[in-house]
């Protein structure tokens, strides 16, 4: 198979895997809501770095330690799960940094930081991620030829696969946002959003 045949086959199976509806699809499209676009590229960039590392990890075999201290795998799903429930909770009581309030708009922002270790924490502690990436990943790479130039390809085109994908779920946010935002609507919008984060944390931490 030559290399464009291959990619005409690559390009298409990782973005219909972004797209799908999942954990980091449902992050973005949280955060878009109430904090909008711009400040959700925080957590898209944290996101971005834990597909790499879990896409790399996938082709080099380092999924093998995974199964291997599962104990630890969980800890990391189940804080991981716990902090996004958390922030949900925040959300469907209208409090906290991340939910949305008329009249506000001066109130402290979530740290960059803060947004893009969650984003990161989300995508390497996402067993469907794993399992797709082990799963998907590998045939694509000829181990005939240099491993590293063929990783750094397949990686950046996932990454940019999995950017377009994030913003398009952000910007649904943000249009769903625009709709409800206002002084009636507000509660319900948090509440919305609310849920969705816990629904987030909980798919997380039990998946």
């Amino acid at each position: 198979m030559s290399d464009l045949t291959l990619l005409g086959v690559f390009i298409p199976t990782f973005f219909f895997v972004s797209i799908t509806p999942g954990l980091c699809m449902t992050l973005a499209l949280t955060l878009g809501m109430t904090i909008g676009v711009r400040k959700a590229l925080w957590m898209m960039s944290g996101e971005l770095l834990g597909v790499g590392t879990v896409a790399a990890a996938a082709v080099l075999g380092v999924a093998a330690l995974v199964t291997q201290y599962p104990e630890a795998f969980l800890v990391l799903r189940f804080g991981g799960g716990a902090y996004l429930a958390f922030l949900g909770v925040q959300l469907w009581l209208s409090r906290g940094k991340v939910a949305l309030r008329i009249g506000e708009e001066d109130l402290p922002q979530p740290h960059p930081l803060s947004l893009a270790t969650q984003g990161f924490i989300t995508a390497i502690s996402n067993p469907k991620a794993w399992a797709f990436m082990v799963a998907l990943l590998p045939p694509f790479v000829n181990l005939q030829d240099p491993i590293v130039p063929q990783l750094v390809v397949l990686i950046a085109i996932i990454l940019v696969l999995e950017f377009i994908c994030l913003m398009i779920y952000a910007t649904g946010g943000r249009s769903l946002r625009k709709l409800l935002q206002n002084s009636g609507n507000v509660r319900i919008l948090n509440r919305i959003a609310g849920i969705l984060m816990i629904s987030v944390g909980i798919w997380l931490a039990f998946l």
